[in-house]
């Protein structure tokens, strides 16, 4: 790769930012993202229940790199052409683009859940929501996985008048070993919230839900169901998974146009010995420092990538870190209490310090 080539990463999460800093350490990169401050999205669950929000500025991330952020949205990928829309300005043409745009709450179709519903990225307003209540109710939580657990915790410690009910089409934490999952209901029974599990949701409304075992009357509602990729990379034309993830291929390029690279939620990275890997930042980062390094010209071996464990902050109080293997295949092994809160802080922060 030259010098005079055009690197064009859309995108400013985990991956995307993270991409670019690497990137830019020894190469000129243009970054397109909207946002001027990088949003910690593992950390959302604080910012609803009213802790301090912690979002960096990205000019402060990008500081002394050789990258130009263009502080605008992407509308369109022209493949073909080579080019980059944008909701402002002229389109960028680019040599290689670095596709970014990871994921968002995902509805599935459900009636109301899009318009009754706060998902983890509309925090800012579920905190004035819950601030401007003339009196306590109830918030219902929808998703029994690690988003919808650390939700639900959070808000129940930090708002102890208001009732917590968590709604689960599944076992709640059911992923997680005995042990792990033991310590999470242990932490949910001691912080009052109310567990439906096996209850899926049919359908939302500004009185709570209807599920296929009865209602479950809620004042707000947050969904945390699951996640889908940024649809754009379908409809630009790149090859998708099912699910909507751009295939790649070891060296995180498209497997239809080599000249696009994915990273973070937005791919379907497959592994010999590991399978698909799992959205989230902990799988992100680590594509973004590969790529920097790949595109730095300082590697050429494949992307590699090890799980080591899961982390769920459980409320200022308690946390869990449970042990995996190389698989993301359980452990026995679990930390909790003081343990787990340090293990758990210190990846946070690490995640900060890291994308740089």
């Amino acid at each position: 790769m030259t010098e005079q080539q055009r690197i064009v990463v859309v995108g400013a999460g985990y991956a995307g930012l993270t991409a670019a800093n690497r990137i830019g350490r020894n190469r000129p990169v243009t970054l397109v993202a909207p946002e001027a401050r990088f949003l910690h999205r593992v950390r959302q669950h604080e910012a609803a229940a009213g802790r301090p929000e912690h979002r960096p500025d990205i000019a402060h991330v990008l500081r002394g790199r050789r990258v130009t952020h263009r502080q605008a949205r992407v509308t369109e990928i022209d493949l073909t052409a080579r080019k980059v829309f944008l909701d402002s300005g002229a389109p960028l043409a680019y040599d290689t683009l670095v596709y970014a745009l990871g994921s968002r709450t995902a509805f599935h179709g459900v009636p109301g859940a899009a318009e009754h519903t706060y998902p983890a990225e509309r925090a800012a307003e579920l905190r004035q929501r819950i601030a401007d209540a003339p009196a306590p109710g109830t918030i219902a939580v929808v998703g029994g996985g690690a988003t919808g657990i650390e939700l639900a915790t959070e808000l129940a410690e930090a708002h102890p008048a208001w009732r917590i009910a968590l709604v689960s089409a599944e076992r709640i934490g059911g992923w997680l070993s005995p042990k792990g999952r033991g310590h999470v209901l242990a932490v949910l029974a001691r912080l009052g919230v109310r567990l439906h599990e096996h209850t899926e949701v049919t359908g939302v409304g500004p009185d709570g839900l209807r599920t296929a075992t009865g209602p479950v009357p809620a004042d707000l509602t947050v969904w945390a169901a699951s996640m889908e990729p940024h649809p754009l990379a379908a409809r630009a034309g790149l090859a998708v998974a099912p699910d909507g993830r751009a295939v790649v291929d070891g060296q995180l390029r498209s497997v239809s146009h080599p000249d696009v690279h994915v990273v973070g939620d937005a791919a379907a990275v497959d592994l010999p010995g590991t399978g698909r890997l799992r959205m989230g930042c902990v799988t992100a980062q680590p594509m973004g420092r590969y790529l920097g390094r790949l595109l730095g010209g300082r590697t050429t071996e494949p992307f590699t990538f090890r799980y080591v464990v899961h982390c769920l902050s459980l409320g200022r109080r308690e946390a869990l870190v449970q042990l995996v293997r190389a698989d993301d295949a359980m452990r026995p092994a679990v930390l909790t209490g003081a343990a787990g809160r340090l293990t758990k802080t210190l990846i946070v922060n690490g995640v900060v310090t890291g994308l740089r």
